[in-house]
């Protein structure tokens, strides 16, 4: 199922890596994939980092060689402009969040202007607090469509543990506003299809994998990919094409 894979995309929160440490075997395998001449990519809906970022902290984690991550901050600024033209953008959530929607040419809002919003970003916000909270309920009950990079409801970190993800706050600002939320990131295709056209391939070339049914599997199946879980507590089957425990295994399955 995997051995004429000429391409992998991989998920990294829960997948590759647990806060800021590899997952066993994730380094080695990779490595060898690389070196195999299989295109590698990465697909994360982290709300707070862009594609360079990720890239870099791979390196740092020993994989020098990584050239193609992506995030839904690449292209969220860029969307809003699409479906709503120049717009003014209450945006709860990191400044690397803020930073992308002002690059795209919208103009962002404070707290305290969000009743002028004609859109609302939330990403995942370490800062939040009830105002912040309250103010994006508001504007997206007043009719500002609500954009979210994700609705991943837990962040996985090092020793299995979590934070409440991005996923979360935006359920708390939709069951606030009584709406539904815009998303950009998986399991939406665009990021999907951004990653196959950056490493060349036709879907069916190249396989997704990640640790998430609802977000890697729907998306890859989505675009026409094969599919990888990776599941160390195994999975029922038909939950992926296929299913792993380890990454010792996606390197067998995958020839290398």
């Amino acid at each position: 199922m995997l051995a004429d894979c000429r391409g992998f995309v991989f998920d990294l929160d829960g997948c590759v890596w647990q806060g800021s440490t590899l997952i066993p075997g994730a380094g080695e395998t990779l490595t060898a994939l690389h070196r195999a001449g299989r295109g590698v990519a990465f697909l994360t809906n982290n709300s707070r980092a862009t594609g360079a970022e990720m890239c870099a902290k791979l390196h740092g984690l020993g994989l020098p060689w990584v050239e193609h991550a992506l995030t839904p901050l690449e292209i969220l600024g860029q969307v809003v402009a699409e479906r709503y033209g120049p717009s003014r953008v209450l945006v709860i959530g990191a400044p690397e969040l803020a930073a992308v929607v002002a690059a795209a040419g919208h103009e962002v809002l404070g707290v305290a202007d969000f009743r002028k919003a004609t859109v609302v970003a939330v990403g995942n916000d370490f800062d939040l607090s009830y105002d912040r909270l309250a103010a994006a309920a508001r504007a997206a009950a007043a009719g500002a469509p609500l954009v979210t990079p994700n609705v991943d409801p837990r962040l996985p970190i090092e020793n299995g543990d979590f934070l409440p993800g991005c996923g979360a706050l935006v359920a708390a600002v939709c069951a606030a506003a009584g709406v539904s939320p815009i998303v950009i990131g998986k399991p939406e295709p665009p990021l999907f299809r951004i990653a196959l056209r950056r490493l060349g391939l036709a879907p069916a070339q190249a396989a997704m994998v990640g640790d998430s049914p609802e977000s890697d599997v729907a998306g890859g199946r989505g675009v026409g990919m094969r599919t990888v879980l990776y599941a160390p507590a195994g999975a029922p089957a038909g939950a992926a094409d296929v299913v792993v425990r380890s990454w010792n295994e996606l390197a067998r399955l995958a020839g290398v």
